[in-house]
């Protein structure tokens, strides 16, 4: 397949090139990309401004597309599904602040700027039928961040009046 790597040897500092398909591990399931979006993150990548690089690492956080394969037969449910990905991993308890196991697709591990992705299968989310390949790609670590600092970090509260 091909996909998108950092390469800080390059110019560039990334380079599209041919790479071996994932193989997955347990609890993932093989993503088909349809969309990918690019986002200040992978900037950073590119420019060296994000902890633990590693050349050869899938840039890409953000993305939708198709589960083609899954690991577990527990999980088939998902086969042939159109999927947006959640990028983030291992949060954990504080709403607040991410943990020291938290990780992000793209950096340190692959990411979704190839034609496919193994994603744990809890980070999967239907695609609403209603948005395009293009939106569901870019929505995942944006719409995940905003949402974040509008209910934990601002405290909003929607005001239903009634009239």
């Amino acid at each position: 397949m091909l996909g998108i790597v950092l390469n800080r040897q390059l110019d560039s500092k990334i380079i599209l090139t041919k790479i071996t398909d994932p193989e997955l591990k347990p609890g993932e399931a093989l993503i088909r990309i349809k969309a990918a979006a690019l986002n200040h993150r992978d900037e950073w990548c590119r420019q060296g401004l994000y902890p633990n690089l590693s050349d050869g690492v899938i840039l890409g956080s953000d993305g939708a597309g198709i589960v083609e394969k899954v690991f577990d037969e527990a999980d088939s449910s998902w086969l042939g599904k159109e999927v947006i990905i959640h990028p983030g991993m291992n949060w954990g308890s504080n709403q607040k602040a991410q943990s020291r196991e938290f990780k992000i697709l793209g950096m340190p591990g692959n990411g979704t700027f190839a034609e496919f992705c193994a994603v744990p299968v809890d980070r999967l989310h239907d695609k609403p039928a209603h948005l395009s390949w293009e939106e569901a790609g870019a929505l995942p670590l944006a719409g995940v961040t905003a949402t974040g600092h509008w209910f934990i970090m601002v405290k909003f509260k929607p005001v239903i009046k009634s009239w």
